[in-house]
């Protein structure tokens, strides 16, 4: 059994500080890997990255992220990276990694994503060259996790993203605005490879669960739609508790 502990859209700054770290402190009790699915921070600065250090590095488990929106808008993601990696945290973007839980090979292959909607209300790579570079950015970001998931041999294959695969996990969302939080594209990649697992966030007024076309379970971690330090998931398990095996 692998027991996976998700959150996303914790938007650390100094002000939060010392809110999750007493849950942090007692996953090894409840999970052995902790899956942060993008927006560490408020605006992406190397300030608030080591903010977030402060409070999600040190951990007793092995810590794996994306980055999301929030941690580009001061057009430094590479130094936000650095201040995460420095720190022993694993940031993923078009990448795997593969880790040694429990006797078995757990892999997670991440990437930020991009919007552009999902079938009946997407954008088309048509027109204008600046709606041709904005569907081509979704394109090649589902690409590079297409390759990610497909590169990896381990026994469970969990996808990490910031925006959403499925529209089903943005009910509760403005329908208006499906568009930016997540695109179809990203759900075909996931279905490319035998994940087991999708963790996204960016939809804090969304819902937890949904599943790609292919049948993979889906699930919104962010912050304000689980409304705790973390989510715990369990993959190979025999045992049947919905609550926590990905259903």
């Amino acid at each position: 059994m692998i027991r996976i502990a998700a959150v996303g859209d914790v938007h650390v700054d100094r002000d939060v500080v010392g809110r999750y770290r007493a849950a942090l402190d007692r996953l090894p009790e409840v999970a052995d890997v902790l899956l942060i699915a993008g927006d560490l921070t408020r605006h992406g600065t190397p300030e608030e990255a080591r903010s977030f250090v402060e409070e999600f590095g040190g951990l007793s488990v092995p810590v794996v992220t994306v980055l999301g929106n929030h941690d580009h808008q001061s057009d430094r993601p590479d130094d936000v990276a650095d201040v995460l990696t420095g720190a022993g945290i694993t940031v993923l973007e078009g990448t795997a990694t593969v880790l040694e839980l429990n006797g078995h090979r757990l892999g997670v292959a991440g990437v930020k994503g991009f919007g552009g909607g999902f079938g009946g209300a997407c954008a088309s790579n048509f027109g204008e060259r600046e709606m041709k570079d904005f569907v081509q950015t979704t394109e090649v970001s589902a690409e590079r996790l297409e390759s990610a998931l497909t590169s990896v041999e381990c026994d469970a294959l969990v996808a990490l993203t910031h925006y959403a695969p499925v529209p089903e996990t943005l009910a509760g969302e403005p329908v208006e605005i499906y568009a930016f939080l997540g695109a179809y594209q990203l759900g075909r990649a996931i279905d490319a490879a035998p994940t087991a697992l999708a963790l996204h966030g960016h939809a804090h007024h969304g819902s937890e669960r949904g599943r790609t076309p292919g049948g993979v379970p889906v699930r919104n971690v962010a912050h304000p739609v689980i409304k705790q330090a973390y989510n715990v998931y369990q993959l190979l398990s025999d045992e049947a508790d919905a609550s926590l095996v990905p259903a």
